[in-house]
């Protein structure tokens, strides 16, 4: 007997839509059974199609997770960009705080999509031209406002660009996983998530800011 769900997702199929459909199941099972327990068999099953039909847009599960990883990190640059757009760069170091919420913000509404995105043993990352490109924009930017920021004196002396780059990624990544992979708990992090990771975040850019 179909489902109410399984006749919407036919109704997309033969409108074209398939590979949409195919990645939200994909992100809705992993939501209920993990990563682990995926198959491109189940995503067939509860998108309503035959199981060769996903086949003839992603050619394995790698593929299908790659797809979702690009979805993911289109949402992560789009975050990352109206954080961006609502701050400004007159001033680099508050447009590095800004990329910094963007990222923690898409992180905690996006949980799924960090864990499969984070996860390079899911994904062919460097396959993909487009997560390599919007990875690389991202990466750019910040070399950028932290070369800014050292010419007009914002940054605490002795800090060496390339190390800041490396060490600001390190930290809102980490930020993020540890509240993902649960870890707030035995860290005694009792204020709401949300409030936690933007004191984190401004305590890391005082760290950095030499006019703090």
């Amino acid at each position: 007997m179909m489902t109410s769900e399984s006749r919407t997702a036919r109704a997309a199929y033969h409108h074209g839509n398939l590979t949409e459909v195919l990645l939200a199941a994909a992100i809705a099972l992993i939501e209920e059974k993990g990563v682990e327990a995926l198959s491109v068999r189940e995503v067939a099953k509860r998108s309503g199609v035959s199981p060769g039909a996903p086949f003839r847009h992603f050619s394995s599960k790698t593929a299908l997770l790659t797809a979702v990883a690009e979805e993911a990190m289109g949402r992560l640059t789009a975050a990352v960009r109206a954080e961006m757009s609502r701050t400004g760069d007159a001033d680099p170091i508050e447009a590095l705080r800004a990329i910094g919420r963007g990222y923690l913000a898409w992180a905690l509404s996006n949980p799924t999509h960090f864990q499969i995105i984070s996860s390079r043993s899911l994904i062919d990352f460097h396959d993909s031209p487009r997560l390599v490109e919007e990875n690389e924009a991202i990466r750019v930017i910040m070399v950028d406002l932290i070369a800014r920021a050292q010419r007009e004196g914002r940054l605490r002396p002795g800090i060496v660009p390339g190390d800041l780059v490396f060490s600001s990624r390190a930290f809102i990544y980490g930020v993020a996983r540890m509240w993902i992979d649960g870890h707030f708990e035995e860290w005694r992090v009792e204020r709401p998530v949300a409030e936690v990771m933007e004191s984190a975040l401004d305590l890391f850019i005082k760290m950095i800011d030499a006019q703090s």
